[in-house]
């Protein structure tokens, strides 16, 4: 049997910075398209497991060590990268030290949850909509694009 055509398989970290006042969190701006600012990321490697990617991405575009603590959500919107069909697991992790922009990060940023930019790439304004909920109630972001029977 042919092995099916599948979206590519991306990963994505919320960074929490626990050594600065209310935990702010890292994000790059983008050196390639699309651009604007966004979560640390990018693509699985085959035989890499998506903790491991996520660890990974993070010390490859921040320079941070970080320590995974939750996984928010799956995000799987065929519109949501303007490159082609692309699903994203993002986890939220916490890290100690200062970021520094490396390999396809023009720069990197500490923002506080209060003053986000306006110019996100991907649909990273609606994963940083969940991620601010996630922070103020530990829910992870909803399941979409599905009807959800509710048990009784």
């Amino acid at each position: 049997m042919p092995r099916p055509v599948t979206p590519s398989l991306a990963c994505d970290t919320i960074i929490e910075l626990i050594d600065y006042p209310n935990r702010p969190i890292v994000l790059i701006e983008r050196a390639n398209p699309p651009y604007g600012w966004a979560i640390p990321g990018g693509f699985v490697d085959v035989g890499e497991m998506m903790e491991q990617a996520a660890v990974r991405e993070a010390r490859e575009e921040v320079r941070l060590d970080i320590k995974l603590i939750a996984l928010l959500g799956l995000y799987s919107d065929p519109s949501r990268d303007s490159r082609g069909h692309t699903v994203t697991a993002v986890y939220v992790a916490e890290a100690f030290g200062t970021p520094e922009a490396a390999d396809d990060a023009k720069n990197c940023q500490i923002f506080s949850v209060d003053n986000l930019p306006q110019l996100l790439a991907f649909d990273h304004s609606q994963v940083l909509f969940d991620y601010l909920n996630f922070r103020a109630t530990g829910k992870v972001a909803p399941l979409r694009g599905v009807s959800v029977i509710e048990s009784s």
